[in-house]
């Protein structure tokens, strides 16, 4: 994550042509993701591997529901997915979310960003049933 906004910082000064120096690395992490890159909820999608019962979802949805910025979730064993939609203000640290998963024993094979909240992802789910 850090790295796409590096990216995204070192474009955007080169596109503003204000880049006249590097910048150092505490401003680059402190630079703040567009709503474009982390969607418009700010929710990620997680594909997991490992996940084969409802024990195996709650122990996920257990660990993730203590984390302070973790509002509504959405976890779907048959597509193998875990959706985390953040508190209001606040944004989804998906580098830390992607750890307790692992913590928890299962393989994260995939992240997204999606511009949309937990409940369309769960009735987007629903309807592919």
């Amino acid at each position: 994550m850090k790295k796409i906004l590096t990216a995204f910082a070192t474009v955007a000064a080169l596109a503003a042509g204000t880049l006249g120096a590097a910048i150092p690395a505490q401003a680059q992490a402190q630079v703040p993701a567009p709503a474009a890159a982390t969607g418009d909820a700010g929710t990620v999608k997680f594909s997991v591997n490992g996940m084969v019962c409802a024990f195996c979802a709650q122990g996920i949805e257990k660990r993730l529901t203590k984390m302070s910025e973790t509002g509504p979730l959405y976890i779907n064993l048959a597509q193998k997915v875990v959706a985390v939609q953040p508190k209001p203000g606040m944004r989804i640290d998906v580098d830390r979310v992607k750890a307790e998963i692992v913590e928890a024993g299962y393989e994260v094979t995939a992240t997204q960003p999606v511009p949309t909240t937990v409940a369309a992802i769960r009735a987007e789910m629903k309807d592919r049933k």
